[in-house]
């Protein structure tokens, strides 16, 4: 069954968009089957993917309100090899139209159900706030991956965005933690840079994956043409960054995986 996780920061320009298209590219490159679900009207993940967020016939938008299957959203044969469910500027009034719906904060969970066994992750990209689409990710989801800065602010942003999981936890989803914490940007000649992610190291010990994302113009380049940035440039330090965060990734999964099994046989033992 898909481990889901949300890729999210309430604070916008962090690398959330980014970070879902070429972690999905570089999983993929591993051999692991992914979806990813753009959650965000702004539709950046989709174009970000290949696919002309205008040109959608059935979107996130009518995924949330069940007016389409998530097998009939889903896009495949895309360049960086994973599928797609895409957005556009129609899942603005998702938000109204969900406040009517009966389980509005898990419309996502439902609507995913006939689809997770076809894959090993299903990575969500949302907007920067917290709102409904968010909450729906949250509640569908295990694991939360927040992409960040190492700036002052960021680490202020954070702090607001561990306390939305924490209660999302507490009402909605007892599954939800935090997978991990990537730093972005990153630019070891900063003197700001070195203190925040020692501070995040600190307080946040292994939850901080050891990948850094470092600023990359092929990085930045690759949207503009509708490419991961595996498939626009694979030798490129970007590329080489979303291929190690791939492997961590997959590394911790198959620990976490493995502890469970090894729960369960010892429970098993005791009974």
């Amino acid at each position: 069954m898909a481990k889901i996780l949300t890729i999210t920061n309430q604070k916008g320009g962090v690398g959330k968009t980014t970070t879902c298209v070429n972690l999905a590219a570089c999983l993929v490159a591993v051999k692991k089957r992914v979806l990813l679900i753009d959650l965000d009207p702004q539709g950046n993940a989709t174009m970000g993917s290949g696919v002309d967020k205008h040109q959608i016939e059935h979107s996130s938008y009518e995924l949330l309100t069940g007016d389409s299957s998530a097998k009939e959203c889903i896009i495949s044969g895309l360049p960086g090899g994973f599928d797609v469910i895409g957005a556009n500027g129609d899942l603005t009034a998702a938000e109204v139209e969900l406040l009517q719906l009966p389980r509005r904060e898990f419309r996502l969970r439902m609507a995913l159900t006939d689809v997770q066994e076809e894959y090993d992750f299903i990575l969500l990209d949302n907007p920067p706030s917290l709102n409904l689409l968010t909450v729906n990710a949250l509640s569908a989801s295990s694991g939360v991956l927040i992409p960040m800065q190492c700036e002052y602010y960021a680490l202020e942003g954070i702090s607001a965005l561990i306390g939305t999981i924490e209660k999302i936890n507490k009402r909605l989803n007892p599954e939800l933690r935090i997978e991990g914490i990537l730093r972005t940007m990153f630019d070891p000649r900063m003197s700001l840079t070195k203190d925040v992610s020692v501070h995040l190291v600190e307080y946040f010990g292994d939850k901080v994956y050891r990948t850094v994302i470092p600023r990359n113009v092929r990085l930045a380049e690759a949207p503009s043409h509708g490419l991961p940035v595996l498939q626009y440039d694979k030798n490129s330090r970007g590329a080489l960054a979303y291929l190690a965060l791939a492997g961590e990734l997959i590394r911790r999964t198959e620990a976490e995986a493995l502890a469970q099994l090894q729960e369960e046989s010892e429970s098993q033992e005791i009974a």
